[in-house]
């Protein structure tokens, strides 16, 4: 396992382009915990607090995609570091204008979600490009699904250690001026600034043309609801049981069991065609919810709340493949955007609709909403298999001009295939 990821690391730009990206993305992984601490530290409400948050997680979900378009167009270089610039100022002008002016407030939490440059989706972009063998961009797919649950827990503990050095105020300065720096490092790299994106056919749907790229992206609207109701549910089910302590253990287990799922898949061969693939990890995941619906004691719960997470990451870094084959030429990192958004949005709607459910049935019913979605998000995998199964067919004879410097000669690893 150690030595498939090292091998990766040890691909020449690879550890760099992981890390700035990583680096990069602390303030939209922190944004809801450091925006909370901050509202809070100026008196503000709790309603006003849960309301700048989801000001700015829906200007993220707009702004992904069409900044993911744009570098689509344009290059990296020239979106990706204007926009991490106009994000960290939207964020450090609501750090020092405060909630006095709410219009202000707003107005500058919109700018900094909808200016989030879109380096999740830039990454899995320059995978190919980067590393020699399909086998190994797979590996990297999942090493950046493993990459995520690491920095979506790291992420919260240093806004901890800023809040406790300094002050909220600074925190989201120094993780704004974080994020500029990440993208500073990764649009400099060789990778970055070579890359091209495919000649691409003007529409204006983009990526969203490509009937298997919709079809998966429904798919995973129902796991990101999966994952937003089990937060819910979590929480329910540790208020009768020691609380925040309780609570924290839970959402720990989540990605502990993501985190070790990813481990394994990237370092095993991956077999068989990634959409019949992706259709047996959904149906794991959605299956490995059920146990939940037991409530059981608190440690058969953190032990059967690992066991929910370990298909998580799996699933993610399978669909990012699908993603890769699905997408239109020319529509890459704007199709990589959508799935990020698509995933975010399910987490909102799962806890929106997990609140009432909790409320009218107990800890149960919510858990029972992460196993329903993920069969909904599985019976829409089976419905939709005939757009999602790519057929391998002979590598073409002359390539599109993409960024493939290789010309890589595996089936399915081509550069008209990867558009």
């Amino acid at each position: 396992m150690v030595t498939g990821y090292l091998e990766i690391l040890r691909a020449r730009h690879a550890a760099r382009l992981l890390v700035g990206t990583l680096v990069g993305r602390l303030p939209n992984a922190t944004a809801a915990i450091a925006l909370v601490l901050f509202v809070r530290a100026e008196g503000g409400s709790y309603s006003l607090a849960g309301a700048l948050a989801a000001v700015y997680g829906v200007a993220n979900a707009v702004g992904q995609p069409v900044l993911g378009r744009a570098v689509d167009l344009l290059g990296q270089p020239r979106v990706q570091l204007p926009a991490a610039v106009v994000s960290a100022m939207g964020m450090s002008a609501f750090a020092l204008l405060g909630i006095g002016d709410l219009g202000a407030a707003y107005a500058s939490v919109t700018l900094a979600g909808l200016a989030t440059p879109p380096l999740e989706g830039g990454l899995r972009a320059l995978w190919p490009s980067v590393l020699r063998r399909e086998d190994q961009v797979h590996t990297a797919y999942a090493m950046d699904a493993v990459a995520q649950e690491v920095m979506y827990t790291v992420g919260p503990l240093l806004v901890t250690v800023c809040v406790s050095l300094w002050s909220p105020q600074s925190a989201l300065l120094v993780l704004s001026a974080l994020g500029v720096v990440g993208a500073l490092s990764v649009v400099v790299s060789a990778p970055s600034r070579a890359w091209r994106s495919a000649p691409r056919e003007a529409h204006w749907l983009g990526a969203l043309r490509s009937p298997g790229l919709v079809a998966l992206l429904v798919a995973f609207l129902f796991v990101g609801s999966a994952l937003g109701a089990m937060t819910v549910a979590a929480l329910s089910y540790a208020e009768d049981r020691g609380g925040d302590v309780v609570y924290g253990w839970l959402m720990a287990a989540v990605g502990l069991g993501a985190l070790l799922g990813g481990l394994v898949y990237g370092a095993r061969p991956r077999l068989g065609e990634p959409a019949r693939r992706l259709r047996l990890l959904v149906a794991l995941l959605a299956a490995c919810h059920l146990p939940l619906v037991l409530v059981p004691d608190v440690v058969p719960m953190v032990l059967s709340t690992v066991l929910a997470g370990v298909f998580l990451a799996p699933a993610i870094a399978c669909a990012f493949v699908l993603v890769d084959r699905h997408a239109p030429a020319g529509t890459v990192t704007e199709a990589f955007s959508w799935l990020v958004t698509t995933f975010t949005v399910g987490a909102s709607l799962g806890t929106g609709l997990a609140g009432p459910v909790v409320e009218a049935g107990g800890a149960p019913w919510g858990f029972a909403l992460p196993a329903a979605a993920g069969a909904v998000s599985l019976l829409v995998l089976v419905g939709t298999r005939g757009v999602l199964t790519v057929p391998v067919g002979p590598v073409p004879s002359v390539p599109l001009p993409e960024n493939d410097p290789n010309q890589a000669l595996e089936p399915r690893f081509s550069s008209v295939d990867r558009a």
